[in-house]
């Protein structure tokens, strides 16, 4: 059955009511502990492609709380079944004016909805109650504290304040622990690339400081819309307006600007230059991100509704219910990116390499139509576009090829990677930026923000054959158990980590058999080779996530020619555990046991974990 067709959800609760009557959702009856149980079960149950849980009994709170709520692609078109073509349409139509002429009966069904973007006022009452009311989840064992892990931090510009110049952005908000004065202070972590740093700059040249809302809950389009990647010049809360099919409401009170739909809200201040310790905290590479120096709230108030929701997520090594963010914002957002970089056809953030560290790209080689191309070109102009567009600008690694009537999709991971490493020149394809910046949660890197990146390009026809039998190699001592990957990928265990000496003793030995190499052009060098070559997401994660460009890739008969570095043989990735990366994310195992009680006949997810 099939509710509230042609409507918005009118609350978070609405939409929980709509869930659960089509089967989306199951209540968790029994009492819960916020204290890495709740994250516990949220993690078994979308691994086991579950439903959405409503926590009805939190240990230490009086509120509920959801999550999983966009657990899976599914179950997020369901949400918003009733707007997500018009909203489609609506961003084009926003990047690409035209089509309004081009396709006017398409484009007016589109702009049917856009009555929605506009936000309005509206007053609605609110309990006031203290940080410690709230359900104080802690997701991993070695985090900080508790955080706020699906907030809306709403900022607006210091010189063109409104709604319309505002800001609703996801950045996580740590409620407690460290140095953090219970109830009175909480910390604030953005990244680089963010629009609430641009508001803080504004803010911090007047002297003044920067206003700060956070909403928890509300319709579910309100948590989309703050980590939507969207056009310059469209506000987030007109994105949630016409995706929720239902205008964002808001009211002022004491110079803030307050959801009027939100479950909960926290007001306070970011003064300049205050900062307090942040951190740890298990994130989405699959890894804590460590205690760094981040911005410092200054709570104000704290506002709840009557019978509010608390609504969280749980991020770890993907794929994770962030993942299906990613997914639909691609699919909203797909067609915009490569008709803004002229020549790209496609890209692909790998989700299974934590997003950041890793695209995939089809571009187009145009440049010399009347010679048969021969090297890259027109796709290193594109690859310096993409390293220079939004976010993408935070990638490690950009792989690259031109699209021809046989290549593969950008979202067709193994192919792509199997028809690049068939074509790729090592001793010219290879393009390296030192001493640059990275996302702030890869700690591959030299320190926080700071790394390196690498472009690899391909064209032309096939170079070579790639092999899937293991060449039978002599090895030196302290490397072990060669393991084929895929085609033309092989994964070489290693000890633990030193200072790297050891990979250039590897590719020293290697140089005399490169005969015996032809038909793997990349080695990995790995902690457990078994595990690496287990699955291709396993492949991905562990190579991408654990490499810096400019440190960690050596290669059988390297060289630099004018400051250009290349190979003769195989690239080798070092892509083992350095000492100054982030620790593994590890469950508790006490916390596990706990959970599979709840999997029981008789219990509220039995059947489902």
């Amino acid at each position: 059955m099939v509710i509230f067709a042609q409507m918005g959800y009118r609350s978070l609760e609405h939409c929980i009511i709509d869930l659960e009557k089509n089967g989306h959702l199951v209540r968790v009856t029994e009492q819960v502990d916020p204290n890495l149980e709740m994250a516990a079960i949220h993690l078994r149950v979308f691994e086991n492609n579950g439903p959405a849980l409503l926590f009805e009994n939190v240990k230490g709170s009086k509120y509920r709380a959801v999550s999983n709520l966009f657990g899976s692609v599914e179950r997020s078109r369901f949400i918003f079944r009733d707007s997500l073509e018009r909203v489609k349409r609506l961003i084009q139509l926003k990047f690409d004016p035209s089509l309004l002429m081009k396709h006017p009966s398409w484009a007016i069904s589109a702009l049917d909805g856009a009555i929605d973007a506009l936000p309005f006022k509206w007053q609605t009452k609110f309990d006031e109650v203290s940080i410690s009311d709230l359900p104080q989840i802690k997701c991993w064992p070695q985090d900080g504290g508790p955080f706020v892990t699906l907030p809306q931090v709403y900022t607006e510009d210091f010189d063109k304040p409104g709604i319309l110049n505002s800001n609703l952005g996801m950045y996580r908000v740590q409620l407690g622990g460290n140095d953090y004065i219970q109830n009175q202070e909480v910390g604030l972590h953005y990244q680089l690339h963010r629009g609430i740093g641009v508001h803080q700059t504004k803010s911090n040249k007047a002297g003044q400081p920067l206003k700060v809302a956070v909403f928890v809950g509300g319709p579910p389009s309100h948590s989309f819309a703050a980590v939507m990647p969207l056009p310059e010049g469209l506000p987030e809360v007109s994105f949630a307006g016409a995706l929720g099919g239902r205008n964002f409401r808001y009211f002022n009170q004491d110079s803030f600007t307050i959801s009027s739909d939100a479950d909960f809200v926290i007001l306070g201040e970011v003064y300049p230059k205050e900062n307090k310790p942040e951190g740890p905290f298990g994130d989405h590479l699959g890894y804590y991100s460590l205690k760094h120096d981040f911005p410092l709230m200054r709570v104000k108030k704290v506002l709840a509704k009557k019978n509010g929701i608390w609504a969280f997520t749980v991020v770890g090594r993907p794929p994770q219910e962030d993942t299906s963010f990613g997914a639909l914002i691609h699919e909203i957002t797909g067609a915009i990116v490569p008709k803004s970089i002229p020549g790209l056809h496609e890209v692909n953030a790998v989700d299974a390499a934590g997003v950041h560290p890793l695209l995939l790209a089809v571009g187009s080689e145009r440049y010399t139509p009347y010679l048969e191309v021969q090297r890259p070109q027109e796709i290193l102009t594109t690859a310096n576009a993409i390293l220079g567009f939004n976010q993408m600008s935070l990638a490690k690694f950009l792989f690259i090829i031109a699209k021809e009537e046989n290549s593969p999709s950008a979202k067709e991971e193994s192919a792509f990677f199997k028809y690049l490493l068939q074509r790729i020149d090592p001793k010219r394809d290879l393009h390296f930026q030192t001493k640059t910046t990275i996302d702030t949660l890869d700690y591959s890197g030299t320190d926080l923000n700071g790394g390196s990146k690498l472009v690899v390009a391909a064209v032309g026809p096939k170079r070579r054959s790639l092999e899937t039998e293991i060449p039978d190699l002599t090895l030196p001592d302290g490397f072990k158990n060669p393991k084929v990957v895929f085609d033309g990928v092989l994964a070489i265990q290693a000890e633990k980590y030193s200072d790297g000496a050891d990979a250039k003793n590897l590719c020293t030995l290697l140089e005399q058999q490169q005969q015996l190499l032809e038909g793997f052009p990349m080695i990995v060098m790995v902690d457990d080779s078994d595990f690496t070559s287990r699955t291709l997401n396993n492949f991905l994660w562990v190579t991408f996530t654990r490499t810096n460009p400019s440190h960690d890739i050596h290669g059988v008969g390297e060289f630099t020619e004018n400051k250009h570095w290349g190979c003769t043989g195989p690239i080798v990735f070092d892509a083992r555990i350095k000492p100054h990366h982030a620790p593994l994310l590890i469950a508790d195992p006490d916390v596990e046991a706990k959970v599979d009680k709840l999997g029981t006949k008789g219990s509220s997810l039995h059947g489902i974990i």
